[in-house]
């Protein structure tokens, strides 16, 4: 397995799914070999979490800062974009080419199609994991940025992710998406694609514990990794267009913006009335906030504040786009709403309407135990690689 981070500790999204898909899969009697990349140094301490499940964890360095005049030269003369280059590690292939030679192995899982150029040519079938559709993410990226000047350069290395991500896409045995709409997608871009859908999940069991109470006061929530876009964007749009109006109704309420880097990205916001904080522990936040709003319109992938809310009881309000990829109805286990004035008004009716809340809380944790939970989604990954072995 290639991963293009080190699947511990859990600070990201790609970090909690590789792991939780490791250890059960280990469980289930696969034996892995891992191979990550590392931006420090500090992370190796960490290996040894993950040699509990899995035979051989090799770590290699990727730059620490994507940023750099080196990494940006690289991209403006190679064929690769940018995200390629930033995840390229020295060695990596070599090493791998040498594993191949010592061992034998009966398949390749690369987890994103930018892990895909550390691996040597091979007769091995290859499983290639879309975490999201990465073009798409950074085609978003491109449009809405500011910086005019650079946009042409953005959109030709946009063009360059596309052209890699589904030639890695034909290249793979099968390729696994995390929803039906990134299924579609890709079916869209290369007729006849073999792909299947190995959605995210959650450890309902972990989250739904009991380690704190419901707060008394009105606490709406937004929580992610603010290293990536989406999440900043959906701040911004929370702040400016649907927390004001949340205010005037209810005078009392608190904002919470919560997870890694916020308060980098957002000192600015810190008040008597928003909290902005990186805690280690998201479980107490789920379980004391009232519920997460989550404005979200960028392209790709299966949020996992969306599951963890859902397995914490918390009533979810998102978007059309914020939800895909779960299996959750509008009124029933979610509140859909696309414009930031309708999130506004749906928010204070929650907040207002208790019972209501608690309804749709509680079927949201029934759905998840029942399609999300890690144990189910293993399993079903565990089947596709028994498909594909030779």
């Amino acid at each position: 397995m290639l991963t293009p981070y080190l699947p511990f500790p859990l600070l990201t999204g790609g970090q909690t799914r590789s792991y939780n898909l490791i250890k059960r899969l280990s469980s289930l009697g696969h034996e892995i070999t891992l191979f990550s990349l590392v931006k420090s140094n500090d992370e190796r301490k960490y290996t040894g979490e993950l040699e509990r499940f899995c035979n051989k964890v090799a770590v290699f360095d990727r730059p620490e800062k994507p940023w750099t005049v080196k990494n940006v030269l690289k991209t403006g003369f190679s064929f690769y974009p940018f995200l390629v280059i930033r995840n390229w590690a020295k060695g990596e292939k070599s090493a791998i080419e040498e594993k191949l030679k010592e061992e034998k192995f009966d398949l390749i899982h690369a987890e994103t199609f930018y892990a895909m150029p550390h691996i040597p040519k091979t007769k091995i079938p290859i499983l290639l994991v879309e975490q999201t559709i990465e073009y798409l993410v950074y085609r978003h990226f491109a449009k809405e940025s500011r910086f005019f000047p650079l946009k042409p350069l953005f959109y030709f290395d946009v063009a360059k992710m596309k052209y890699w991500e589904l030639k890695y896409w034909q290249q793979a045995a099968k390729v696994v998406a995390m929803s039906d709409e990134d299924r579609k997608i890709m079916l869209s871009e290369v007729s006849g694609l073999d792909v299947d859908i190995v959605p995210n999940g959650v450890d309902s069991e972990y989250f739904s514990a009991p380690v704190a109470k419901r707060s008394r006061e009105s606490i709406i929530l937004y929580l992610g990794n603010f290293t990536w876009l989406q999440n900043r964007e959906a701040v911004d749009i929370l702040v400016r267009k649907i927390w004001p109006t949340i205010k005037k109704s209810l005078v009392n309420a608190k904002l919470w913006i919560i997870g890694k880097s916020a308060k980098s990205f957002f000192p600015h916001l810190s008040s008597k009335d928003i909290r902005v904080e990186e805690v280690k522990d998201v479980r107490a936040i789920y379980q004391q906030a009232s519920l997460l709003v989550a404005p979200i319109y960028g392209e790709g992938g299966t949020r996992y504040k969306n599951l963890e809310s859902f397995a914490s009881a918390l009533p979810v309000v998102t978007t059309s786009i914020g939800i895909r990829g779960i299996e959750a109805k509008d009124g029933e286990q979610v509140v859909i709403r696309d414009s930031p004035e309708e999130i506004a008004k749906a928010t204070i009716e929650l907040i207002l309407n208790p019972k209501l809340s608690k309804k749709i809380a509680q079927r949201a944790r029934k759905l998840v135990k029942l399609k999300y939970d890690w144990d189910v989604i293993a399993e079903k990954l565990s089947n596709i690689y028994e498909s594909l072995q030779v």
